[in-house]
């Protein structure tokens, strides 16, 4: 029997409830995700439709608008909800490749229909909540009187609820992607902060007040918030406008004429995704913006191979000592390439990267949009590509192939089909495909009628030409590595042989920007909470010569002072499981490595794996990463730091416990680091198993790597 007291108290919860439901009698919908720490609440007020979400019942984004605005129709204040429906999926898929082999798809869903009040138009909006995140989109869906129309605007809000740390790069910029990070609160975010804090931006004042995504955000209780989007189809990228406060709004990239997207009949947009960990390490885990892509469309995958590869390119990015185009200087030599491909060959890499091989790197192409020139079926007169391919095949190492395009979308579109068939033709089975261009609306484009219109890296035009690139290199079977890229949305889902892509400053960037201006020693501990969020990357980490390596010209073979790669032998090694990709490069020269006994572990670190666990992490500050091969029961271990010197006490209660393990250790020496000695690498064993506890003394701008091989 329950006392009065009990009694009393039931009836004034339930009297709470009821008065709550009273005052919230706006909301039509909620849901949850399936560990019940995210809730999502969905409100119909003044004919238009908000939602709001929380994490451990903590509010972290407040009531926000949703919408789209139309040249026909109006999909924002002018809603009338008809039907509210839940459901739920759990099932597991597998990869192709990846960070882990099997990845399970465990979401609650609802799915609102809505009429437009005018012309009674119909559209869903469909929100899928997942224990990492949440995810929605718009649905028009196939009906009479949708044709053709524009999309003006999409009313998508991302309203924080705290003023919180933030790690942003800006959109409307000249580099696109490739920018160091700002860190700032939400509210301070604008191209003056950057270029106060980062890097000043000297180009024209084009397009609102905006970031691109990845965005990352980290509250006071250590909640941490991703925006991006999943799915990038047929529409214009989403960028995220600044405010002045802490509010954000989705804000899309348009086409030359104003429009933001061009659509005829149905359409789904990209999926809005907000990723939530409670701490930085758990974002980095997520797999929600794999799930909402569409499962592989490829029958046969068999030809999309991971691996490692070297490659004619340090020599011209880095050292300085090689060109692409004609001359004395010349990279892409015949006799020059048969030398990598024994290189490779010894040494068991998969592949070997060529630039510079084919006609038109020697007219004015860089950086203008203005690749007309490029041939992507003729080699250079100096490159036997015969001769060189039967050499390939002979020494079972395959040539990566390399399209240049210089954003000269007309003139690629042209040669596509002939170029993949030569690839398919001659080995070819990876091509890195490139779009150098320093302007973001610099892309040409011509119309129906001969028209030139300048169109934005990141806008639809650009989105539909990478798909159709995707779908017409699988026709040849031929895998893709896009430099200069439209950023990843979850793509290599659906195309597997999108196998990884550059979209941030890479290893290139200290390669030939001197000391002040090159990648800092805390960019990769940003990385990896970012920009590695959407995709693997084309990082190019393993170098071994950190400092004196840049010739001042091509003729003058004095070294340049002014550059040193902020980084360690050890770090470089611990990028290969930090910066994950299944196409990875061993980017310096073979003479660096020939003999170097830090070699054996680039020789020996997967890029495919069963399983991978982010150990610990702040964002800049640090990150360590543990993985399990998928052909083996070796694990790996990567650890590195910013500019600062760290202690981490490391747990191995990943590893089999049923197993002991020996422990291969590469580390700076302990008066090492970035500025002292690091080119040095202590190397020792240790037995040890999943009890073990692990002290780690990370070097400043160092790391560590390790491999786990299991006793028997």
């Amino acid at each position: 029997m329950l006392s009065f007291r009990r009694i009393n108290y039931f009836l004034i919860l339930v009297c709470s409830l009821f008065i709550s439901s009273c005052l919230d009698s706006n909301i039509i919908a909620k849901s949850s995700s399936p560990d019940k720490s995210l809730k999502l609440e969905l409100f119909y007020e003044n004919n238009g439709v908000y939602y709001s979400l929380y994490k451990n019942n903590k509010p972290i984004i407040d009531k926000s608008k949703l919408g789209l605005m139309t040249d026909k129709f109006n999909f924002a204040d002018n809603m009338q909800v008809s039907n509210v429906s839940k459901s739920t999926m759990d099932q597991e898929w597998t990869q192709v490749w990846g960070e882990q082999k099997i990845v399970r798809d465990y979401h609650n869903e609802v799915l609102m229909e809505v009429v437009e009040s005018n012309s009674n138009l119909k559209m869903n909006l469909r929100f899928r909540l997942f224990d990492d995140g949440l995810g929605f989109r718009y649905e028009l869906l196939d009906q009479d009187d949708l044709d053709e129309y524009n999309i003006m605007n999409e009313l998508t809000e991302f309203n924080f609820t705290e003023d919180s740390n933030s790690w942003w790069i800006p959109a409307y910029a000249y580099r696109r992607y490739e920018f160091l990070y700002a860190n700032t609160l939400i509210s301070e975010i604008s191209r003056d902060k950057f270029s106060e804090l980062v890097e000043f931006l000297n180009g024209p004042r084009i397009g609102p007040e905006a970031v691109q995504t990845p965005f990352t955000t980290q509250r006071k209780d250590g909640i941490t918030i991703a925006v991006h989007e999943a799915n990038l189809a047929n529409y214009s990228s989403m960028t995220l406008k600044a405010s002045g406060s802490k509010n954000m709004s989705c804000d899309l990239i348009p086409w030359s004429d104003g429009v933001k997207v061009k659509a005829k009949g149905a359409l789904n947009s990209p999926w809005r995704t907000i990723i939530v960990g409670d701490n930085p390490s758990e974002i980095v885990m997520s797999t929600l913006t794999l799930n909402l892509n569409e499962p592989n469309k490829l029958e046969d995958t068999s030809w999309i191979q991971p691996g490692k590869y070297i490659g004619l390119w340090w020599e011209m990015i880095g050292t300085n000592q090689s060109s692409w185009g004609s001359g004395p200087h010349h990279g892409a030599k015949t006799e020059r390439v048969l030398d990598y491909l024994e290189f490779g060959s010894k040494y068991g890499f998969d592949g070997v990267l060529v630039e510079g091989w084919n006609l038109g790197w020697d007219e004015n192409w860089c950086c203008t949009g203005d690749g007309e020139d490029f041939r992507f079926y003729n080699p250079h007169p100096e490159f036997d590509n015969k001769k060189v391919a039967q050499v390939a095949e002979d020494l079972g190492i395959r040539l990566v192939g390399h399209h240049e395009t210089g954003t000269q979308i007309a003139n690629y579109e042209s040669q596509m089909e002939k170029a993949f068939e030569y690839c398919k033709k001659h080995g070819i089975r990876v091509v890195k495909t490139g779009y150098v261009n320093d302007g973001s609306q610099n892309i040409k484009r011509y119309d129906k009628d001969g028209n030139l219109h300048m169109e934005w890296h990141h806008g639809q035009y650009m989105v539909e030409h990478f798909r159709k690139v995707l779908e017409t290199s699988a026709k040849y079977e031929v895998s893709i590595v896009v430099h200069e890229p439209i950023k990843d949305t979850g793509l290599r889902r659906t195309y597997p042989n999108m196998v990884s892509r550059e979209g941030a400053r890479g290893q290139e960037f200290n390669g030939f920007m001197p000391i002040d201006y090159n990648n800092k020693p805390n960019h990769t501990t940003i990385l990896p909470f970012t920009r590695l969020l959407s995709s693997p990357m084309d990082y190019t980490p393993g170098i071994f010569n950190l400092k004196e390596y840049r010739y001042n010209s091509q003729d003058d073979r004095t070294i340049n002072t002014n550059h040193q790669i902020p980084s360690t032998i050890s770090k470089e090694l611990a990028l290969y499981v930090i910066i994950y990709a299944p196409i990875q490069m061993a980017a310096d020269l073979p003479s660096n490595y020939e003999g170097h006994p830090a070699f054996q572990y680039i020789l020996d670190v997967p890029t495919d794996w069963d399983n991978s666990i982010a150990v610990n992490g702040e964002i800049g500050e640090y990150i360590t990463m543990a993985r399990k091969d998928v052909n083996s029961n070796d694990w790996y271990l990567g650890s590195i730091t910013n500019e600062k010197p760290r202690n981490l006490t490391v747990s191995f209660s990943f590893l089999d416990p049923n197993k002991s393990y020996k422990a291969t250790i590469y580390k700076d020496p302990k008066d090492g680091g970035w500025l002292a000695k690091p080119e040095e690498v202590v190397i020792e064993e240790k037995i040890v198993d999943y009890t073990t506890l692990y002290d780690m003394n990370i070097a400043p701008g160092g790391g560590q790597a390790i491999r786990f091989e299991p006793l028997k």
